[in-house]
């Protein structure tokens, strides 16, 4: 256990608030995770100082660190606590690392999906402002980044906000909707590709899973392009089922109900590409979204349908309720093909396989590219949402070759097991050649 002391803030308290600290920490406090004991105080600026346990320093990691700032805020909201100053020595790095992760993961914390409920007569609870103590000498540094991490919190929490929307109110139209108002506000260049242009250019994939709604399919192509002309561009594709009920592989109840979050992978591109050019980034982001539902109904795509792609490979559907990766299909293949990318990866909520592999603490990677791999792991590292790899073998293709197209939607054999490498490798069969790796975030 360490002394209090060791703390930047501790430096800015009086010789009555330091002397009862100190001795709360020595009496009383033993650091255990989870623990926390408060000293209060009825005169003077400082009404309550708060210890957080953080337990065995041996047992301390860079996943822990993500939480420190999420606890502080949460506990605040419930106490109705307004304001708190407090420090970054939970932190490891160097302080602007430590300050621009620090700042994100405050605005995260205060996320509340409650727009749908009625509000308290004194107002949800509400942290208004956060004073974070280093070091003068790091003072400018930190400055430099916190914003940069409050901007990457709120569109973090924009997207949680828009992926937890009901279906009845984010249909495909309405998720385009969305999309174009985050690009006009983030001048952002959007493009919404309607059903007869996808007719025009094959996009088998996407009309077939859209076939069974009255929604009519979109696919939303955002341009943020602020790097070097020369620059391939970094091309996104999110998986936008704005309900998925399965089609006429119907999921059973206790599947349906959060499945309006089935496009959280389209959410994450247009809030990641917001968050891109809010930090005017110089690169070059393409963004692209399929939007449907995939619902049953008598004109619903079916079971041993055939569906030509833009790419110009068929896809045999075996399973009506396996649609993001048919939709992702003329996405990707779109994308390689129309803007040549230097990088194209999938985000889309695919597989429950890669969940029941890597539980809720990380999502799954697939690339062939073992470098890119790295990187991925690395990026999940500093910014708190933790991959994994898992394989992208070639010994895994023949195991979704189709018997009358090109590739099945699912193995199909009856053994289901290696379901999110399948989904995984029939993504690549789209990338066109392009360096790719998917992100499964189910």
């Amino acid at each position: 256990k360490e002394t209090p002391a060791r703390e930047e803030i501790f430096s800015y308290l009086t010789a009555l608030v330091k002397s009862a600290v100190t001795k709360l920490a020595k009496e009383e406090f033993r650091a255990e995770e989870r623990e926390t004991k408060s000293v209060w105080f009825p005169e003077g600026v400082t009404k309550r100082v708060r210890l957080f346990g953080l337990g065995e320093k041996e047992k301390w990691h860079y996943r822990k660190e993500q939480v420190v700032p999420r606890t502080l805020v949460r506990y605040a909201k419930g106490e109705r606590v307004t304001e708190f100053a407090t420090t970054l020595s939970s932190y490891s790095g160097d302080v602007r690392q430590r300050a621009a992760q620090f700042a994100a993961n405050e605005v995260l914390a205060d996320f509340e999906f409650n727009g749908y409920k009625e509000k308290p007569k004194d107002g949800w609870p509400e942290v208004k402002k956060i004073m974070l103590a280093v070091a003068t000498k790091d003072i400018a540094a930190a400055k430099e980044v916190i914003l940069e991490g409050m901007i990457i919190g709120e569109e973090v929490n924009a997207c949680w906000y828009l992926a937890n929307t009901p279906g009845s109110d984010i249909t495909p139209t309405l998720l385009a909707k969305a999309a174009r108002d985050s690009a006009t506000k983030n001048k952002i260049r959007i493009r919404v590709m309607e059903e007869s242009e996808m007719k025009r250019l094959h996009m088998g994939g996407i009309l077939g899973v859209s076939s069974g709604s009255d929604e009519k399919p979109k696919l939303i192509i955002l341009e943020y392009l602020a790097g070097p002309k020369n620059q391939k561009p970094l091309v996104i594709a999110g998986k936008g089922v704005t309900f998925d009920s399965g089609g006429l592989n119907v999921k059973p109840h206790p599947h349906m109900y959060e499945m309006h979050m089935d496009m959280s992978g389209g959410a994450a591109v247009i809030h990641g590409i917001a968050a891109i050019a809010r930090l005017k980034i110089a690169v070059n982001v393409i963004g692209i979204i399929p939007a449907v539902e995939n619902m049953p109904s008598g004109s619903s795509y079916r079971p041993g349908d055939l569906l030509k792609t833009h790419s110009g490979k068929v896809i045999e559907v075996l399973n009506t309720d396996a649609e993001g990766r048919v939709i992702l299909a003329d996405a990707l293949s779109y994308g390689a093909k129309q803007y040549k990318p230097g990088l194209l990866i999938a985000f889309a909520t695919l597989t429950g396989a890669a969940h029941s592999a890597l539980g809720n603490h990380c999502s799954a990677i697939f690339t062939q590219d073992e470098k890119l791999q790295q990187h991925l792991i690395h990026v999940g590292h500093v910014s708190g949402d933790y991959v994994w790899p898992l394989p992208l073998w070639d010994e895994y293709l023949p195991e979704i070759k189709a018997t009358f197209g090109d590739l099945a939607n699912i193995s199909p054999g009856s053994d289901r097991s290696g379901g999110a490498t399948h989904g995984a490798k029939f993504l690549e069969q789209f990338a066109e050649g392009s360096r790719f790796a998917h992100v499964d975030i189910a």
